[in-house]
């Protein structure tokens, strides 16, 4: 026991908020208690702890004489770091150490959810405490099935993660594939769950990984015989696999009428194709194939652009880049007022150039109308690759028209074929054609089956 609180001495020797408190039992036994004040709380140490050693005369059986909740007993001192810094209490006796939880509340409460807010459905999110959020969603899925495994990620952190999973309904493949690839991560620290995306996703401009704040998407997911994963210190989750139409169709749209919701899912889609293409359509037609259009509205379009000092494609280039530098300020800036100083530069940087004869007045139409309809996607990676897409069918299309315009589609849409999550395929339900994914995904359709693709258990319960 000395040798090891001398080691433990030694070890922390900078850092002032480990405690070690030296208790006598009677005059031929004491202990010592050891905890880090800065994870444990006071009260619990005392009420669980030093007010029960004082009031025994020996420690034969500490689980029956400390009423904690969760108490350990091992006589490997090479535990005892991570315990102490998991919040635990160390009592080291002459021949064992327990470990009793006295972890103190350092994270936020249950709060509602920001990044995928919806008028209906439930309002609470995730927060940064895994037993926590790891909670929220049995309350969801009270069945013993629910199965989690647990690994500890990051040689310095020691993060603890777990994967969620249905028993019965996932295919085992799949757990074991995310299993094995995460137990292969050698990093030092693992800060949060989105650090895990890397190692999981396919390489492609597209997010391959669902992140939600959403335990009632967690809770749907699994039912379909997907994967969670959720981290320590993280208010996030992970879900895999995930497909293209998971990142078009929010999963909030479950809590509307069917009939009213497929009309918006059809405007997604166009919004999708015409977000990534309304640029190099323009520059195309105006470069090279005006007769395509019009020639009343060729006309008009030559008189906006008269006076107008550069070339088509390099006006559109320079809105373009004006649009990504508002939009990644509103990302940085704080919520409150980000939105408002993005909407003032963009009307004030159009006025003003249409004033000066730098751009023309289609031109800002054309830009507007193509951020707009990248704005009904949240999540980040699709604004991400449609703005990848977009420069590069704006490029095809200066140099061949609208040949080099479909060209690009092609290719783009064999991309998309070509991409995987975690070895299932991108565009599933459509590239293979699955009905009851289709149907439950694609369109709002009751549905009482499952994808065979994700699940083995084909009917779901009534």
């Amino acid at each position: 026991m000395k040798k090891d609180i001398e080691r433990l001495k030694k070890e922390f020797a900078q850092t002032p908020d480990l405690i070690i408190k030296e208790i006598k039992i009677n005059t031929l036994h004491k202990i010592y208690v050891v905890f880090l004040e800065t994870l444990c709380s006071q009260d619990k140490i005392n009420n669980y702890i030093l007010k029960s050693i004082t009031n025994i005369n020996s420690l034969k059986d500490i689980k029956k004489d400390i009423p904690g909740g969760n108490v350990k007993v091992f006589d490997n001192y090479d535990q005892c770091e991570n315990y102490l810094y998991n919040g635990f209490t160390l009592i080291f006796d002459k021949t064992n150490i327990y470990a009793i939880e006295t972890k103190g509340e350092l994270t936020r409460s249950i709060s509602t959810n920001e990044t995928e807010p919806a008028l209906k459905g439930p309002k609470n999110a995730f927060v940064e405490n895994y037993q926590t959020n790891l909670g929220m969603i049995k309350r969801r899925i009270r069945s013993h099935n629910l199965k989690t495994q647990n690994l500890n990620i990051g040689r310095i952190s020691s993060t603890q993660v777990g994967i969620l999973y249905l028993d019965g309904i996932v295919k085992n493949k799949l757990v074991n594939r995310v299993y094995n690839s995460l137990k292969d991560i050698d990093i030092d620290l693992l800060s949060d769950v989105d650090n895990l995306v890397g190692y999981l996703s396919d390489k492609s401009h597209f997010p391959t990984v669902i992140t939600t704040e959403r335990p009632d998407r967690c809770a749907e997911a699994l039912c379909e015989g997907k994967i969670v994963i959720i981290c320590d210190e993280s208010p996030f989750a992970l879900i895999l696999p995930a497909f293209f139409i998971d990142f078009i169709n929010p999963f909030t749209d479950k809590y509307s009428k069917g009939l009213n919701i497929n009309f918006t899912k059809l405007i997604r889609f166009f919004c999708f194709f015409l977000s990534a293409t309304i640029p190099a359509l323009y520059i195309a037609i105006i470069n090279y194939n005006q007769e395509a259009i019009p020639t009343s509205l060729v006309i008009n379009f030559a008189i906006q652009r008269e006076g107008v000092p550069f070339p088509a494609v390099v006006e559109c280039l320079i809105m373009l880049v004006i649009c990504e530098i508002l939009r990644e300020s509103d990302l940085r800036f704080p919520s409150k007022y980000g939105s408002a100083i993005s909407i003032l530069g963009a009307l004030v940087l159009g006025d003003a150039a249409v004033s000066a004869g730098l751009v023309s007045p289609i031109m800002i139409i054309i830009t507007a109308f193509t951020y707009i309809s990248s704005l009904i996607f949240t999540e980040p990676e699709i604004g991400n690759a449609l703005r990848n897409y977009r420069f590069l069918f704006l490029t095809m299309s200066a140099f061949m028209g609208l040949y080099g315009l479909f060209v690009t589609l092609l290719f783009f849409l064999v991309n998309l074929v070509n991409t995987s999550s975690v070895g299932y395929p991108y565009m599933f339900p459509a590239s293979p054609y699955d009905e009851s994914y289709f149907k439950e995904f694609l369109i709002k359709k009751k549905n009482k089956k499952r994808s065979p693709m994700l699940s083995d258990n084909l009917t779901k319960e009534n």
